[in-house]
């Protein structure tokens, strides 16, 4: 596998699902957590085409592939050296047939895909405005964690353009700006139907939130039970180690 590295500093990591492994850099910016968490809150059947905006390292296209049986995943990025590497990790998985990834800006997608083209969007968005928090001199971590390319506007924006009536909207995102979210979602027409809360350990307030909306839905949105990353001792609780590495046969 290691023919599918090109430059210093890469790496290739593995997923625990399916045997799927990723290509990363050791100084760029690398998948954590809440990738894995929407990978797992996402649904798709075998008549869904997926669109991840924002792929990155193309973590969530990946695992989507592994969790879900749509036809067609498709991601696109912006950061050229990102591209490189998720487009890679698709080949080296041997994915072709059903991932593919565009390099390509999300606030265009529309021109490039068309309208409506898709039934299910999913997107792990830049958390920060640009107000807040030191922005990396990395351009690919500032990418990631600051809306210096794309704002939450732009990708609820994107979303709405692509979805199918009906199509189904899934995030994750940071607790102090849901109320951003849901106000963004509702003005352009993409109704919140699933919320689920993030919490880091039990007692503790939530920190991100897994949220799907649905293009022209009626109002009503189900609250799922909390997920609670970690016990007292900093492992992983049961429903996180299921969710990483599958539900484990009881001894």
């Amino acid at each position: 596998m290691d023919k599918f590295l090109k430059y210093p500093g890469e790496h290739i990591d593995d997923l625990l699902c399916n045997g799927l492994k990723i290509i990363q850099h050791q100084n760029s910016y690398r998948f954590a957590i809440d990738a894995v968490l929407l990978a797992n809150f996402t649904k798709a059947g075998k008549k869904d085409k997926i669109i991840d905006l924002g792929t990155g390292s193309g973590v969530i296209a990946l695992l989507l592939s592994a969790k879900t049986d749509a036809k067609e995943i498709t991601g696109i990025e912006i950061a050229q050296e990102a591209f490189d590497r998720a487009a890679r990790s698709v080949k080296m998985n041997q994915l072709q047939e059903r991932v593919k990834i565009v390099h390509g800006d999300l606030k265009e997608a529309v021109k490039i895909f068309g309208q409506e083209s898709f039934s299910v969007v999913v997107t792990n968005p830049p958390y920060m405005t640009l107000k807040e928090g030191k922005i990396s001199p990395n351009p690919d971590v500032a990418l990631a964690r600051h809306e210096v390319a794309s704002t939450l506007q732009d990708v609820v924006k994107a979303a709405r353009q692509l979805l199918t009536f009906g199509g189904r909207f899934y995030m994750v995102y940071r607790t102090v700006r849901i109320a951003d979210a849901i106000h963004v979602m509702k003005v352009r027409g993409l109704e919140p139907k699933i919320l689920c809360f993030i919490h880091p350990r039990a007692g503790k307030s939530p920190n991100l939130f897994l949220i799907m909306a649905q293009k022209g839905a009626s109002p009503g949105v189900k609250i799922l039970p909390p997920l609670v990353v970690y016990n007292d001792d900093r492992s992983y609780t049961q429903e996180i180690n299921e969710i990483y590495f599958g539900k484990q046969p009881e001894v």
